[in-house]
């Protein structure tokens, strides 16, 4: 059996910065610290953090008053820092960079008059937070059915954004639905899908003609995990989405010369190579490490960590 990892994958810049702030946060006041939200869509991710002693929450009432509180990397709405504030809560904001101009792009857009069509699934915890930015003057679609089904006229004078975890091909379909219908419409000055995620897509598309089966390390509820195994099976091939090596199932191995393995940027490292090593031991799997994209990014820490931690 051949083994071929695809790069890049696993952690970008913005999942980093969040990890590496609850870490810090940790450090620097102790337990109990509180999530909004889960730091990442990552079982394992949270689960360990939660063996610590960090405790996460969807509802911020349920934040004890003057406690710490870190917001994931997914953003959060106004209302959610209004109601921390309330609270007297020491909030850490750890939102992906990416997903803040997001949305300011919402909030600039609202300003000038637009009405604002957010391509995204409904219910994810970063169109939540976007949409909360600006309620009355967005609305959200999920495929070309509900751009059909818009009802704005012709003429109206519309901007559109995108959840930055999406497929782009799925993206771009959605996008030219609603130019053809509203041919006014205007977007973002620069590509809202985030560049991990467009360059871990790029890489399975690259390098799935190769593979037989297609290994995505993610939670399944981190949608640019589920995006990777959905490109792999789109280009023919069968993809599991998986958290970790306890969940491969050794009959989808037969028969099988050549795995592929990725994983979604909100997946650690570590479950990659335990999933390698069992492939090795089990299979005698040879490991081959193929990169279609460097990356380069970081992102520093918020604020107000690097303002405590001097």
């Amino acid at each position: 059996m051949r083994v071929i990892l695809a790069n890049p994958r696993g952690f970008c810049a913005g999942v980093n910065m969040a990890i590496e702030s609850l870490e810090r946060a940790l450090q620097l006041f102790g337990t109990p610290i509180y999530v909004y939200h889960e730091i990442v869509h990552n079982r394992p991710v949270v689960e360990r953090f939660q063996r610590r002693g960090v405790i996460f929450v969807d509802d911020i009432a349920q934040v004890p008053v003057g406690s710490t509180v870190l917001y994931s990397a997914h953003g959060v709405a106004p209302a959610i820092r209004h109601a921390a504030a309330e609270r007297r809560l020491r909030a850490i904001d750890a939102t992906c960079p990416l997903v803040t101009k997001v949305h300011l792009e919402a909030i600039r857009f609202a300003q000038e008059g637009y009405t604002i069509i957010l391509i995204g699934h409904e219910g994810h915890d970063e169109v939540v937070g976007t949409m909360g930015e600006v309620p009355g003057h967005i609305h959200l679609v999920q495929n070309e059915d509900d751009v059909a089904r818009l009802p704005f006229p012709p003429d109206a004078r519309l901007a559109y954004l995108t959840q930055t975890t999406l497929s782009v091909d799925d993206a771009a379909v959605i996008i030219e639905a609603l130019k053809r219908r509203y041919p006014q419409i205007v977007g973002p000055s620069r590509d809202d899908i985030c560049y991990a995620t467009q360059n871990r897509q790029e890489a399975v598309k690259e390098l799935v003609p190769e593979a037989d089966l297609v290994l995505v390390l993610g939670s399944r509820n981190s949608s640019n995990s589920m995006r990777l195994a959905e490109i792999a099976r789109a280009c023919g091939k069968r993809a599991y989405l998986i958290d970790g090596r306890q969940e491969i199932d050794d009959r989808w191995l037969e028969n099988v010369q050549t795995v592929l393995i990725t994983a979604g940027a909100s997946a650690p490292e570590d479950v990659v190579e335990e999933c390698v090593a069992y492939l090795q031991d089990r299979y005698g799997a040879t490991v081959e490490s193929r990169t279609v994209r460097e990356e380069h990014v970081s992102f520093p820490l918020p604020r107000e960590l690097r303002v405590l931690a001097s």
